[in-house]
C-alpha cells in the first residue's frame, strides 16, 4: 500500500488470524477498504465472514495480525436488536448525548419513518424495524458501517427495497462499508468490490465495473455473478437457472 493509499484507507487488515480449537477460521487474511468504498464479502457458512466483521467491530479479538479501523464504526445485524422498552426515536438515539433528538428525527426521515418516532418496536414490521436499526447506525455518522446479513430475514420484495435504501444512504453519507452476505446478486447489485472468503483467506477480490443502476439482466452483471458462484463452488449446472433464492441457497 502506498503512503497516499494508507492515508485514504478506512480499514487495513494484514495477516489476520483467528483460531477456534484446531481450526484457523481466518489465516493470514489481507483486506483494505477505502473511505467511502462499499465492499461485499461472500463465503460459505462457517467460512469466517461474521468472525471478520466482529473483529472489525471490536466484538471479537484476533489471534494474530494487524487490524486498523476507525473509532467511529457501527454495526447493523440480521436482527434489528431494538430495545423493546424504548420507543423508536429513543432506540435511534440510545447512548447518544442528550440534545440529539433532532438528529434522530432526521435519521428517521432518511429511512422514511419520521411518523413512527413515538411508536413501540413491537408495532413495527420486520422491514420497518430494520430501517430503525439502520437509522440508529447512521445517526452516529460512522466512518465504517458493518452490515451482517441485514436483509436475510426479510421477504424478497422488502429485501430489494432495503437494498435500494442502503445504496442511497451509503452514497449520501459515504462511510466505508463491509457487507457480509450469502446473496451473490445482492453483492453485485450494491458493492464497489466483491470479495470471496475461503479457507481463511480472500480467494477473490474484484472491482464491480457493471454500470449503475445494476440490472441482473445485464450480460456484465450475469458474467460476474457466474464467476463468483464458481469461486464459491456452486455447480455450473445451477448457474443458468435463476430463482429468487438461488444465490442464497447456493452458498449456504
Amino acid at each position: 500500500m502506498t503512503e497516499n493509499a494508507h492515508r485514504q484507507a478506512a480499514v487495513r487488515v494484514r495477516g489476520l488470524r483467528r483460531v477456534f480449537g484446531a481450526r484457523a477460521v481466518l489465516d493470514g487474511l489481507e483486506l483494505d477498504i477505502a473511505r467511502g468504498e462499499f465492499v461485499a464479502l461472500l463465503g460459505a457458512s462457517g467460512s469466517g465472514k461474521t468472525t471478520l466483521l466482529r473483529i472489525l467491530g471490536a466484538l471479537d479479538g484476533a489471534d494474530g495480525g494487524e487490524v486498523l479501523v476507525p473509532e467511529a464504526r457501527t454495526i447493523v445485524f440480521q436482527e434489528p436488536r431494538l430495545v423493546p422498552s424504548k420507543k423508536v426515536l429513543a432506540n435511534v438515539t440510545v447512548a447518544l448525548p442528550r440534545g440529539r433528538r433532532d438528529d434522530g428525527l432526521r435519521a428517521l426521515a432518511e429511512v422514511g419513518l419520521e411518523r413512527h418516532a413515538d411508536a413501540w418496536p413491537a408495532t413495527l414490521s420486520g422491514g420497518e424495524a430494520q430501517r430503525v436499526a439502520l437509522a440508529r447506525a447512521l445517526v452516529r455518522e460512522p466512518e465504517l458501517l458493518l452490515l451482517d446479513e441485514p436483509f436475510a430475514a426479510l421477504d424478497a420484495l422488502t429485501r430489494l427495497k432495503m437494498q435500494d435504501l442502503v445504496d442511497e444512504l451509503c452514497r449520501k453519507h459515504r462511510p466505508a462499508v463491509l457487507l457480509v452476505t450469502h446473496d451473490v446478486e445482492e453483492a453485485v447489485r450494491l458493492a464497489d468490490r466483491v470479495a470471496v472468503l475461503r479457507d481463511g483467506r480472500l480467494v477473490t477480490d474484484e472491482k464491480v465495473t457493471v454500470a449503475r443502476p445494476r440490472d441482473p439482466g445485464d450480460p456484465a452483471f450475469a458474467a460476474l455473478r457466474r464467476r463468483l458462484l464458481d469461486d464459491l463452488g456452486v455447480p455450473a449446472a445451477s448457474h443458468p437457472v435463476k430463482t429468487p433464492e438461488l444465490d442464497r441457497v447456493g452458498v449456504i
